[in-house]
């Protein structure tokens, strides 16, 4: 049985671009469809016997490197581009998208509007929030502003009321930074952030330079609201597959708790809030 899975998908992918899709151009009769291996690599900057050998499958041990450069030439998007790197048993190199997308989608912030007795936002690797449903910025009203998940659990006097555990909440805000600055050690928004919170917080210097690192993906929150009293809450982070470095957080509580009744009530609050702000003034 042929195991040249890699070989297989480089053929593939080659036979599906011709010279007009990648700017060369064409000469000679071709005998298979797309490009030559020779052309792919001309484009990935590779030797021509190396690029034969890695389709042939007698070479199977292609550097990060090369398979980015073999990304280029053959046009990949971001899941083919990771569908090689596992092919060839190399773990995939994150520092072409270490840049998180700042932008959210208009069509994720209208699925996040669907739901309106759920709070859902959507952070970047370094926490800063980047968009969130109304009965969200209900919850993070207490906050001024509520910018940024690490800014507001150090620096924000509401912070330390907001979250019941506070201690807790502080070890994994800290944790998921220790884990974005995996990806991208030198993205200057982290490094500013880390910077203003080492010089205003001694418990953020403390934890930065334990070094633990967990990303977010679901926990439970124990959070005291100054309109709704206590809330605990379960999340689950989704990553946003069309923008790296995006997490889309949902909060839950419970049916049928006392934590449920206080949020759809923190959500009746605040929309009686903005409607009464919406109120054109009358004299």
């Amino acid at each position: 049985m042929d195991d040249n899975h890699l070989g297989d998908f480089l053929r593939a992918r080659r036979a599906g671009l011709q010279p007009e899709d990648v700017g060369m151009a064409s000469y000679g009769t071709r005998r298979v469809a797309g490009l030559r291996r020779e052309e792919v690599a001309v484009l990935a900057g590779v030797n021509a016997d190396y690029y034969t050998r890695l389709e042939q499958g007698r070479e199977r041990n292609p550097s990060s490197q090369v398979l980015d450069a073999l990304s280029r030439a053959l046009r990949l998007d971001a899941d083919a581009r990771a569908h090689l790197y596992r092919l060839a048993g190399v773990a995939p190199d994150d520092r072409t998208s270490v840049h998180a997308v700042e932008q959210v989608s208009p069509a994720l912030r209208q699925l996040m509007d669907g739901y309106p007795n759920t709070p859902a936002f959507v952070m970047n690797r370094t926490l800063d929030l980047l968009a969130a449903n109304a009965l969200a910025d209900a919850l993070y009203a207490p906050f001024g502003p509520a910018d940024n998940l690490a800014r507001m659990t150090f620096l924000d006097p509401a912070g330390r009321h907001f979250y019941a555990d506070w201690d807790r909440a502080a070890q994994a805000t800290v944790a998921n930074l220790r884990a974005a600055a995996g990806f991208a050690p030198d993205n200057p928004r982290l490094r500013e952030l880390v910077r203003t919170l080492t010089e205003h917080s001694a418990d953020f210097t403390r934890l930065w330079n334990a070094h633990t690192v967990r990303g977010k993906s679901q926990d439970a929150k124990h959070l005291h609201h100054p309109d709704v009293g206590p809330l605990t809450l379960t999340y689950q982070a989704f990553d946003v597959r069309d923008a790296p470095g995006q997490q889309l957080v949902i909060y839950h509580a419970e049916p049928g708790t006392p934590s449920a009744q206080s949020l759809h009530l923190l959500g009746s609050l605040h929309a009686t809030q903005r409607r009464h702000e919406a109120r054109p003034y009358t004299p």
